[in-house]
């Protein structure tokens, strides 16, 4: 009987940090594209945008991409032992740093403003690079699944910089 019962809590437990991984990168995800996407023909369609901008299309693909690589990410470290050190700042950092991401889309494209937008996700890189440095030092595989999502919000810094340069 006890073995049974440490099976359910073992596999209640995997569930529970699978659920923690997806269900919260999923949900900034939708609640990203819900302020996204209205905007795009309307709003960004106008704005004067720097020469390396990617096509629209883009965007949807990559933002998949590293969301998935997220969510496995956060799943890596949820799964080390709790007593790990770091491992609580850890995942308070990565969700700080999903909540930025999350608000970058309603500042920039939900309220339309790059200025707000730039500030946002120069917290976000700071987060993100705090993020990334705390799982390096609990599991270097979670770390690595990072730094795709890394180099893209500091091209998106980039990005958003110069349309605020441009259309201020």
């Amino acid at each position: 009987m006890n073995t049974l019962a440490a099976s359910a809590r073992h596999r209640n437990g995997r569930l529970g940090r699978l659920a923690l991984a997806i269900l919260p990168v999923a949900l900034v995800s939708v609640l990203g594209s819900w302020a996204t996407l209205p905007n795009i023909p309307t709003w960004y369609a106008g704005l004067a945008k720097p020469p390396l901008t990617p096509p629209n299309g883009v965007f949807g693909p990559v933002w998949t991409a590293l969301y998935g690589l997220m969510a496995f990410a956060i799943w890596r470290v949820l799964s080390t032992h709790p007593a790990m050190p770091g491992r609580g700042r850890a995942v308070a950092l990565f969700y700080l740093q999903l909540a930025l991401n999350g608000l970058w889309s309603w500042s920039f494209f939900a309220a339309q403003s790059p200025a707000a937008g730039l500030a946002n996700i120069l917290a976000l890189d700071v987060a993100a690079g705090a993020t990334f440095a705390m799982f390096r030092r609990i599991d270097r595989l979670a770390s690595w699944c990072l730094l795709p999502y890394l180099a893209w919000i500091a091209f998106a810094t980039y990005l958003n910089a110069e349309i605020w340069l441009l259309n201020g």
